[in-house]
């Protein structure tokens, strides 16, 4: 592990824990008890997301390959990012290499699964600004629009630098640094991949559409966790603390998980609602607890795919 990943998990880590330290812990824990087996309820409802999810991958790859084994991929990739100190790209590349064992070769598998990924980024930005809409509309609309616009363009301005630094040669130059210093061919004719998926605005609008449906499952899933916890919030204040919530995580992608980030901006954003820190807190330890439920396993699994030979002994990249 480099020592920037160790430093960042270390940062993320202190910072959460002093977060929780200082707001009661005693009553996080009792707001958690209070939830129960409603914690469950919120981890399956996280299911939907990932399958919506994996639907607008597959129209990337113009269903070339079967929604049940994206579907893996993906909850894979989910696994990397939230437990191990990567970047959040990590997990992508993981399940762009996990694909082209079994499927298209590896340059096609890890273009579609990088503009995937611009698509997601470009829909969590639509999604923030929608509920920035919904925050302006409602009662609280005034008290934190300085959090609120600052997320939403930190959201947009990193989704348009992804995608125009595809648009432009970035995979360019990862395919000549690849040509340069390994042997391998696998990444050629990625840049004109990456491209021609570009120009297909139909196969990009589809996915588009199902990853927004992606982001509004999890503001359901927000919803519940709020209700177990014993918060009647409505399904708009919900809407808008996930949607918030997932800007300040994307903000925050340099510490693994968001460590800390998350925690943080969860309290400025339910305190808009007049959510008790301590809540506000078991809220974003319910979402922990359903990514070491979901993650765990997932890990397990991408270790048992990468003991199975290649389909045909492909040459495998990205090692």
């Amino acid at each position: 592990m480099k020592r920037s990943a160790i430093l960042a998990v270390v940062i993320g880590l202190i910072l959460g824990v002093t977060l929780i330290a200082t707001n009661d812990f005693a009553k996080i824990l009792d707001a958690l008890r209070q939830a129960g087996w409603g914690i469950a309820l919120v981890v399956l409802l996280h299911l939907p997301q990932t399958f919506a999810s994996a639907i607008g991958w597959q129209e990337l790859l113009d269903r070339r390959a079967p929604v049940s084994r994206l579907y893996v991929l993906r909850w894979i990739r989910e696994s990397v990012n939230a437990l191990l100190p990567v970047a959040q790209i990590g997990g992508d590349l993981v399940r762009a290499r996990l694909l082209a064992r079994r499927g298209p070769p590896l340059a096609p598998s890890l273009a579609s699964s990088m503009v995937d990924l611009s698509v997601e980024g470009a829909t969590q930005a639509i999604f923030t600004i929608l509920c920035v809409a919904l925050l302006i509309a409602g009662p609280h609309g005034g008290e934190a629009m300085t959090l609120a616009i600052g997320v939403t363009v930190a959201s947009i301005a990193m989704a348009v630098a992804f995608v125009v630094a595809q648009r432009f040669g970035l995979f360019v130059l990862i395919e000549r640094g690849v040509a340069r210093w390994t042997k391998a061919s696998d990444l050629t004719g990625l840049n004109a991949a990456v491209l021609a998926l570009y120009r297909n605005p139909a196969r990009l609008s589809r996915s588009a559409g199902w990853h927004l449906l992606s982001w509004l499952f999890g503001g359901i899933e927000t919803w519940a966790g709020l209700h177990v916890l014993g918060v009647h919030a409505s399904l708009r204040e919900a809407m808008v603390i996930e949607g918030l919530g997932q800007a300040v995580r994307g903000v925050g992608f340099l510490i693994p998980g968001a460590l800390g980030v998350q925690e943080g901006g969860y309290l400025l954003i339910c305190a808009m609602f007049g959510i008790p820190p301590q809540q506000a807190l078991a809220l974003s330890l319910i979402r922990r607890i359903r990514e070491l439920a979901l993650g765990l396993p997932g890990l397990a699994v991408w270790h048992r795919m990468e003991a199975r030979p290649p389909v045909g002994g492909v040459q495998e990249g990205l090692s």
